[in-house]
């Protein structure tokens, strides 16, 4: 597989990290040193010093079967403990875990000691529902606190969390459940987004009356809209009823370190959702690991936000695990970024005084489109670091985000990895990795990447193919639920003992990685591979760009062409008097920038892209449109109408 560069972004400079951040880093290059010496030995080091081991383990890594691994087998912890009642121990309950804002102003500010007790007596109240270790239990909620502690309890008993995003159908959740066999679902009655209460216990409900099974026993619901419920009686249960009164007394048990965590449901090419299963000790590991050195974290005087919803891996590795494994603060928002005003995020950051940002380029560009005046209009000098996650980032946004949400002077760091890794594989170490806009840049310490032709030889020097995972890595899915021989196919099959990404990538020629997006978003035209984000970054490189998503759709002549959908910035838009010489504009800046072949065939500029409410924009609908078909399911955007919007404006 060839990739066409755009060796426009090679011209970019690098950030080298200031001498006081260096001096103050939680990471060095000794980290490096030593994954290298010792790869599999560097993993049992930090697993011991980052987690509490009940008993300690004597195994690190058994790969006699792959793609089976087994990481501190012989180990035995408890997640929750390693999360909560350690650091009330070392005598750090009174430090704040939770600094909550709810949408519509609400805020609570939670301990170690009180998020500790509060997820004791969740323990108690699923123990007395009948939920043991190895049982699978559904979450569907808001991002509250109670999301936070649904999760940690089900973990302190052993039992199995399936995590559901709430921007869910009722469809999407039936099938969840049904697979994972859940005997219990954690919902609420409805919880707050752009101003509104959403219900989500009529949308459990109406999942429970499409249910091909009947493992559902019970429905635990947290009060926090207000929005009339109907009620089974014997089977709901009001959380304000049963935890809140319940013991805080509970003895925690450990379980071994391949005892399993969480199933988490993603996509799947046959168009059944696969369950990702995680276990405990590896992905523990791995994700405090990450956590402390990518986000340079400072757990006594750091206030962290990641905005990730709980319901996708970014929240569980990054809002739920890392940080509260690594006894962190951290910010934890219900609502959108533009409710009730377009600046809210900055004025929490600006509230709590949040020192280090975690975010998508989605939201990044949505920033830039609204335009610098917003984040200059509160106080973001607490910020000390910023990352990245979801996408890859082009070197624009990169450097807005910097400059004007940061500054011009903190660190970014641009993490690669995926729902099926658990843990940051690729990223900078800030105060060690000199900083390259737009590049994921490189392995983090442990790990072991390369980027592989089609027919498996590596690829030399500056060029681009398929990335791989070439050995086994702590935070690593152990298979797909229920399916293992699903999980050797969609992932092993091509590579035999490498794990095969998905993602495309390249490699430029100071070693960096370039992630280009997954595989079946690299289009052949005329025979030339071209990747889509490679295209977008092109565009939304052009001064008058704000956002771009780009789609490959049949063509009978080159088999298929570049379709573009663009998204003005606000100070362009409405200077834009004719849309066609726009679109041709920004055709021939592809064109010089790339070469003639990537020439988008149309440029269609619309005002708004088709996002879920994770920020990720529905590409397979734009399709849809580019190659004149009806649009397809639109259940998981988080605006429904915004298709026929689209479509009304690129008639």
């Amino acid at each position: 597989m060839t990739v066409q560069i755009d060796h426009a972004l090679e011209e970019i400079r690098r950030f080298r990290p200031s001498p006081e951040f260096a001096a103050n880093a939680v990471a060095d290059s000794a980290l490096y040193e030593a994954a290298q010496a010792d790869r599999v030995g560097f993993w049992a080091d930090q697993s011991r010093d980052l987690l509490h081991w009940d008993k300690p383990f004597t195994k690190t890594l058994d790969w006699t079967n792959p793609p089976f691994a087994k990481w501190f087998e012989d180990g035995d912890l408890n997640v929750a403990v390693n999360c909560l009642d350690r650091h009330v121990e070392a005598g750090n309950g009174d430090r704040v875990a939770l600094h909550w804002v709810g949408e519509p102003g609400d805020t609570r500010d939670i301990t170690y000691a009180e998020l500790t007790d509060e997820v004791k007596r969740a323990a108690n109240v699923l123990t007395d529902l009948g939920v043991g270790s190895g049982d699978r239990v559904a979450i569907y909620l808001p991002m509250i606190p109670e999301a936070v502690v649904s999760m940690l309890a089900v973990a302190r008993i052993g039992a199995i969390h399936s995590v559901v995003f709430g921007g869910f159908s009722a469809d999407s959740l039936a099938s969840r459940i049904d697979d994972a066999e859940a005997s219990l679902v954690i919902t609420a009655d409805g919880g707050y987004r752009k101003g509104k209460v959403f219900a989500l216990k009529p949308v459990v409900d109406d999942a429970l009356t499409k249910s091909v099974g009947d493992s559902v026993r019970n429905v635990l619901v947290v009060k926090r809209g207000e929005n009339e419920v109907e009620w089974t009686e014997g089977r709901d249960l009001w959380w304000h009823e049963t935890v809140a009164t319940a013991s805080s007394e509970h003895e925690a048990q450990a379980f071994e370190a391949e005892h399993p965590l969480f199933i988490l449901y993603t996509s799947g090419t046959t168009g059944k959702p696969k369950g990702i299963l995680h276990t405990s000790g590896g992905y523990l590991t791995q994700a405090a690991f990450t956590h402390k050195n990518v986000f340079d974290l400072h757990p006594e005087t750091d206030v962290y936000w990641c905005t990730a919803d709980v319901g996708w891996i970014t929240g569980h590795s990054y809002v739920v695990y890392g940080p509260l494994a690594n006894g962190a603060t951290q910010v934890l928002y219900e609502g959108t970024p533009d409710t009730p005003h377009p600046g809210r995020w900055w004025e929490i950051v600006e509230q709590y005084k949040v020192s280090i940002l975690y975010t998508a380029p989605t939201a990044i560009r949505s920033f830039m489109k609204l335009g610098r005046q917003i984040p200059h209009a509160f106080n973001l000098r607490s910020l000390r670091l910023l990352g990245s996650v979801g996408e890859p980032i082009n070197p624009e946004a990169w450097i807005w985000y910097r400059h004007v949400i940061g500054g011009g002077s903190i660190p970014v760091v641009d993490t690669w990895w995926q729902t099926e890794t658990g843990a940051i594989m690729i990223s900078a170490l800030p105060g060690v990795t000199d900083l390259k806009p737009g590049s994921a840049q490189v392995a983090v310490p442990g790990i072991s990447i390369d980027i592989l032709a089609d027919d498996g030889t590596p690829v030399e020097g500056e060029d681009g193919g398929l990335l791989v995972i070439t050995e086994p890595w702590p935070s690593m899915l152990r298979g797909i639920w229920g399916d293992p021989e699903r999980f050797k196919e969609t992932y092993w099959e091509k590579f035999g003992d490498k794990y095969f990404a998905g993602d495309g990538a390249r490699r430029d020629a100071d070693g960096d990685i370039w992630l280009l997006g997954r595989v079946d978003d690299v289009m052949n035209v005329s025979g030339h591979r071209l990747s889509t984000a490679e295209i977008e970054s092109s565009l939304v490189a052009h001064p008058w760009t704000a956002e771009a998503a780009v789609v490959g759709a049949a063509d009978e002549t080159t088999g298929q062409a570049v379709v573009a959908f663009v998204i003005l910035k606000a100070s362009q838009a409405a200077q834009v008097t004719d849309v066609a010489a726009a679109s041709e504009e920004l055709r021939k800046h592809v064109a010089g920038q790339i070469g003639a072949i990537a020439r988008p065939r149309q440029v269609f500029i619309v005002n708004e892209l088709p996002k879920t409410r994770s920020g990720k924009i529905m590409r397979r609908l734009l399709r849809d449109l580019a190659e004149g078909r009806e649009v397809g399911d639109t259940t998981t955007l988080a605006d429904t109408s915004i298709m026929q919007v689209i479509s009304d404006q690129v008639k």
